[in-house]
């Protein structure tokens, strides 16, 4: 199926999913494409090898995110850092009903210090609170080895209704997220990538509810609609967001008893700027009249700032925007 609803403000007066343009803004694609492309009525799934399992630490967790991996920006308790092994720079709004959320998402390929470890830089959809009934719809970009067996940057989304303890799972890899896109693939390869002081990429990403049908719809730059999360999978989320944050994540395992040196977005902070910090850029939430907006009252949060941090900004054709991101591992974050 297909949404018949799009949020104001996308495509100007072209609504409607089937009006779109083909061919625009295809400045990032993905590897796979050269080796070829789906026939129509087929979609792109990214083959699950035995290799794959056996990096898991079990089948059962295979494709799955762990619990209490949710920035939890309202109780910075120091303790969640330690408990949970993850980190985070976000931006974030809150206490209002959000339909939806839409963001530029600067694209890098941050190195990995451990093979158990990852980095990632997403949009959060939540709804509930942050125990053991969170809703969450996500979508971004990953680089993880323990998923993947490699490191590249690959293109992601993820779901759970019980904070991460028995429902939801990356990409395809269980029941769930509905694809009806048959060019881009979750869990393949993006390309090109950022790189320091030099050309920029990033990436487009759209999700909202469809205010008939009630399914979270995801969009990939102004072309792709790429599929659904049905309304059923969730109890909060079957009618609206209470949250929306953005920015990046990634898992500090403290391997030889100091900060992990896996970098998240570009590796390098905030205040290095454009085209050596990571960024995310027009930034947007859809409110309860299906209008795509600024969001007010814009609040960021970060674990460790010495580690990881995010600044907010506001302006031009950037809307509203923020870098983030860090080292790691550095002389103020040992």
């Amino acid at each position: 199926m297909t949404s018949n609803f799009h949020p104001e403000g996308v495509f100007g007066e072209n609504k409607v999913a089937s009006k779109m343009k083909p061919g625009s803004s295809r400045n990032v694609t993905q590897m796979w494409h050269l080796n070829g492309r789906c026939p129509e009525g087929t979609i792109p799934i990214r083959r699950t090898r035995k290799d794959d399992l056996l990096r898991a630490s079990s089948i059962k967790a295979f494709g799955k995110k762990r619990h209490k991996t949710i920035p939890q920006p309202k109780s910075a308790d120091p303790d969640l850092i330690t408990q949970s092994g993850h980190q985070h720079a976000i931006a974030y709004v809150d206490g209002d009903k959000y339909y939806g959320a839409k963001a530029t998402i600067n694209v890098w390929e941050p190195k990995i210090q451990q093979p158990n470890e990852f980095s990632l830089s997403q949009i959060w959809i939540l709804g509930g609170s942050f125990g053991e009934d969170l809703n969450s719809i996500e979508a971004g970009w990953q680089v993880s080895p323990d998923l993947y067996g490699d490191n590249h940057t690959r293109l992601f989304t993820y779901w759970t209704s019980d904070a991460y303890q028995a429902t939801g799972c990356y990409n395809l890899l269980c029941s769930g997220f509905i694809q009806i896109n048959n060019e881009i693939a979750m869990g393949a390869s993006i390309y090109p990538v950022s790189s320091y002081h030099d050309s920029q990429y990033d990436i487009s990403l759209l999700v909202w509810k469809d205010p008939k049908e009630g399914n979270w719809w995801l969009q990939f730059g102004n072309s792709y609609v790429l599929g659904y999360w049905p309304a059923f999978l969730f109890s909060y989320l079957s009618d609206s967001a209470s949250m929306i944050e953005w920015g990046g994540e990634v898992v500090n395992s403290e391997s030889d008893g100091q900060h992990t040196s896996t970098q998240m977005g570009s590796g390098h902070f905030p205040k290095e700027g454009f085209g050596k910090s990571s960024y995310f850029k027009n930034i947007q939430i859809v409110d309860g009249s299906n209008n795509l907006r600024v969001p007010k009252d814009i609040a960021t949060f970060t674990e460790q700032s010495n580690c990881y941090d995010v600044q907010t900004g506001k302006g031009g054709n950037w809307g509203s925007y923020f870098y983030y991101g860090g080292p790691g591992r550095n002389a103020n974050c040992p």
